[in-house]
């Protein structure tokens, strides 16, 4: 014997809203029941144990508690819109939405009912109207609040897949950001061991110079000597250092130490690249910081890359300046020319480690394209005695954050075809509408001669033999009600007539009324 476990806090919540949703969707068929019920009682009496079928079955089977309403709301009425289901059709509708991952079996679903409605009004109302009733009432009370589910699961789904790929893009792109700037400050530190190193070789050759000089006594030329030899030492350890840094970045690009920026547009000129220098007559002159320098250097050779590897042929303006005690360098280039060369790949981190190395030099960097469709690069740096720059204003976002801007749009689009797509078919019901009301009435026509020819007391069967198919959907306004227990359908004595043929049956007296009934005023 199983031994009774007692439920958790998520299985009593769910028992609790389960009931709570029994009771709501019960309420209209409670209060309808002695009120609207007196044609088919039964119907609205079965909504109690039914709907608390529909209330077990709906986080499993949503579509078949959608369903199992709809059922009863046709036995009751062939518009499908009764006072006892309508709370129901639309709380399912909506929940049938939300838990079904795929639109297609409800779209089929929605598609048999509204087929099945047209000859269902046909053979039951003898009329098409009801047909058309039916598929407003699908349309307002079944598909639209399905659809608002609908809308409100794939939120939910974009946003979380939303915030999953923005989690995982921003580890990814932490990662290479902390790659490339390693990277970059392991050129940095290659360049320092360019320059320092040339820096002790001079101090070590003038103090091997001094360890040898005739004039001094022992006692200098011993300390001449130690100096050379901590110099040498300091070289060789700067070497170790770096070339253990260097294992890592062995392609990494060198800067020459004396390449200007004119020298490297004349490389990129000779190469086939189209690039003109702004910059003022003095600038070669300047001295500037060696982070500075470096920084310059590698922002217009990163830029010339750039534009020559995702914008061949594209005309690239380099311009440099200095105001303010800062030095400013942009790069621009055009639209790359219309050609058959794919798009080349590009790993993104090329502009890293380009901000990281302005960045420790003290500048600010901006990149991004502009609105012709062209690329531009510009960077502050701080020249000698010079404040260091203010960030640029409106960084470019993370590709996490345009991640997220496209899952927004997704949903924004949902949303406006959760709008448009009833209001589309609420149009086309409402052209079909009034196309089969210009058409209809000649349909409804019953002949003088078969309405002399009925006679009272015949058979219902007989009757209706010799009657058109399609009956009017009311009588002429003003027609008093048929008396209790008596059926009555009206036809045209003529198409576009406010006069219209009554004929009243009972169930077992047949035919007990024939009569022509014309509009009133009330």
């Amino acid at each position: 014997m199983t031994p009774w476990k007692r439920p958790d806090a998520r299985q009593l919540r769910a028992h609790a809203s389960g009931l709570v949703l029994w009771l709501v969707v019960c309420g209209p068929p409670a209060l309808a029941f002695h009120s609207l019920a007196r044609t088919q009682p039964w119907a609205t009496a079965a909504a109690f144990p039914l709907l608390a079928v529909c209330v077990l079955l709906h986080r499993r089977r949503p579509l078949t508690a959608l369903a199992l309403p709809i059922a009863p709301s046709l036995v009751i009425s062939l518009d499908l819109f009764t006072p006892a289901y309508c709370a129901a059709l639309a709380v399912f509708g909506y929940l049938a939405g939300v838990r079904m991952s795929r639109a297609r079996p409800a779209l089929w679903f929605f598609s048999v009912v509204a087929a099945g409605g047209l000859p269902l009004a046909a053979v039951v109302g003898r009329t098409v109207w009801p047909w058309f009733s039916l598929l407003l009432t699908l349309l307002l009370n079944v598909m639209l609040p399905w659809l608002l589910g609908r809308y409100r699961r794939q939120y939910g789904e974009l946003a979380r897949t939303g915030w999953q790929l923005a989690e995982r893009m921003e580890r990814e792109q932490q990662a290479v950001a902390d790659r490339t700037r390693l990277r970059e400050r392991t050129r940095i530190a290659g360049d320092m061991h360019d320059s320092l190193g040339h820096d002790l070789a001079l101090i070590a050759l003038r103090a091997g110079a001094l360890e040898v000089d005739p004039r001094l006594d022992a006692d200098r030329q011993a300390a001449a000597g130690e100096l050379r030899a901590a110099a040498g030492t300091a070289t060789e350890r700067l070497r170790e250092i770096i070339g253990v840094l260097r294992t890592d970045d062995e392609s990494a690009p060198r800067v020459p130490a004396d390449e200007s920026v004119a020298r490297l547009v004349d490389r990129a000129r000779a190469s086939g690249m189209t690039v003109t220098l702004e910059q003022p007559d003095d600038a070669g002159t300047a001295v500037l910081p060696a982070m500075t320098g470096h920084a310059l250097h590698r922002v217009v050779q990163e830029a010339l890359t750039n534009a020559a590897k995702h914008a061949p042929g594209a005309a690239v303006r380099v311009r440099t300046g200095q105001a303010a005690g800062q030095l400013r360098v942009t790069v621009a280039n055009t639209a790359r020319p219309a050609g058959p060369a794919a798009d080349p790949v590009s790993g993104g981190s090329g502009l890293v480690g380009l901000d990281e190395r302005v960045r420790l030099a003290g500048g600010a960097l901006r990149a991004g394209p502009t609105p012709e469709g062209g690329f531009t690069v510009s960077a502050r740096l701080p020249t000698a005695g010079g404040a260091p720059p203010e960030p640029f204003e409106r960084p470019e976002p993370t590709a996490a954050q345009r991640e997220l801007a496209h899952a927004q749009r997704q949903v924004q689009r949902r949303l406006r075809q959760t709008v448009a797509v009833p209001l589309a078919l609420l149009a086309a019901l409402v052209v079909l509408s009034s196309a089969f009301h210009l058409i209809s009435p000649s349909w409804t026509v019953l002949e003088r001669e078969r309405y002399a020819a009925l006679r009272l007391g015949a058979d219902r069967s007989r009757v209706e033999a010799l009657l058109p198919f399609f009956a009017l959907d009311t009588p002429p306004d003003g027609t008093p009600p048929p008396p209790h227990g008596w059926t009555c359908v009206y036809y045209s004595v003529r198409s576009g007539s406010d006069t219209a043929y009554e004929l009243c049956f009972t169930d077992g007296d047949g035919l007990v009324k024939k009569s022509v009934v014309h509009r009133r005023d009330r």
